[in-house]
């Protein structure tokens, strides 16, 4: 539910960003915010419900100082509804809003053993052709699915682990 609502934020925010034609701009403020509230006291003292708005107000503009005053107004939203908790989620899913309307996906790829370089490089083109986007690749080690690999791309989930044709075949042997 909160990574549904940190994607709305983020689309929101997306949306104003390019209409005023500040995708860059806003994606500098929004890492600012996510910096500030990854402080523990900011955080605390912004979520608490003792302090008074006034005070959180003038926190988040003194640790915001020269940020657009709309990012300003997205992080009190978020203080007035207790979900700044969502804002490292948001931004985020904003980078990766930002980076699809320029051509670029993410991949996550796992395996079992590191891969090397070539096939790394390999790999990006194929994943790349597959989704019609330039990649962005982010790997990591996972002894677990035994061979092969598993890969996502956005909302796309490629399967070609030992692990995963194992419970295939085990699931067809009990049929």
């Amino acid at each position: 539910m909160a990574r549904v609502a940190a994607k709305r934020h983020a689309q929101a925010a997306f949306q104003i960003a390019l209409e005023r034609d500040e995708l860059e701009i806003w994606r500098g403020d929004l890492e600012r915010l996510s910096v500030l509230v990854e402080d523990p006291l900011i955080f605390a003292f912004l979520e608490s419900p003792r302090m008074n708005f006034e005070e959180k107000t003038r926190i988040l503009r003194q640790g915001l100082e020269g940020v657009n005053p709309l990012v300003i107004n997205l992080a009190l939203l978020m203080v007035t509804r207790g979900r700044l908790d969502l804002v490292a989620d948001m931004v985020l899913e904003y980078g990766w809003l930002v980076d699809e309307h320029r051509g670029i996906a993410h991949a996550e790829v796992a395996t079992a053993v590191p891969i090397e370089l070539k096939e790394k490089d390999k790999l990006v083109r194929y994943l790349g052709d597959l989704v019609g986007l330039k990649i962005a690749l982010t790997d990591r080690v996972d002894p677990s699915i035994i061979g092969g690999l598993v890969a996502r791309v956005g909302d796309k989930i490629i399967d070609g682990s030992t692990r995963s044709r194992l419970h295939a075949l085990r699931a067809s042997l009990l049929k």
